[in-house]
């Protein structure tokens, strides 16, 4: 399963003297069968099915390595709860995210996309990298 995404993460590991650990691989393979903007505390719940000696702050540390690493993103919505999402040969996009029920839309825009970089290119400067969060009340809430 996912066999690149576990060649980026080992070779990471090793990049920095750790350890591939069994918790660690269960972990990215509970977060690379998410489709969800999960938080730690989500993934926890599932790792700790297989995993049940598993701790929270394995769960967090192993998302802090799959964010260093490349494999995953995170976000910050504003609720004051951290996601993560997949970021390892992902296309970029963007989020609505609905303040009364908390969904979270994804969509890309290629119209948003260029006039960011007719704004950047006006202002002399170079994105590196941007994200686009949207807030307000989806159509099933309103």
């Amino acid at each position: 399963m996912a066999a690149k995404e576990h060649e980026v993460l080992e070779n990471y590991i090793t990049q920095h003297n750790l350890k591939i650990t069994k918790q660690r691989r269960a972990v990215l393979e509970a977060f690379l069968a998410s489709e969800e903007h999960v938080s730690a505390e989500d993934l926890y719940k599932i790792v700790s099915v297989k995993e049940p000696k598993i701790g929270l702050a394995t769960v967090y540390r192993t998302l802090s390595l799959l964010t260093e690493s490349g494999l995953a993103a995170e976000l910050d919505f504003g609720d004051g709860q951290k996601r993560y999402e997949h970021n390892y040969e992902h296309d970029h996009h963007d989020h609505m995210i609905c303040t009364q029920c908390g969904k979270i839309i994804e969509f890309h825009n290629p119209l948003i996309e260029k006039l960011q970089e007719d704004v950047a290119r006006e202002h002399g400067f170079e994105i590196t990298t941007h994200k686009l969060d949207m807030f307000g009340i989806c159509k099933d809430c309103r």
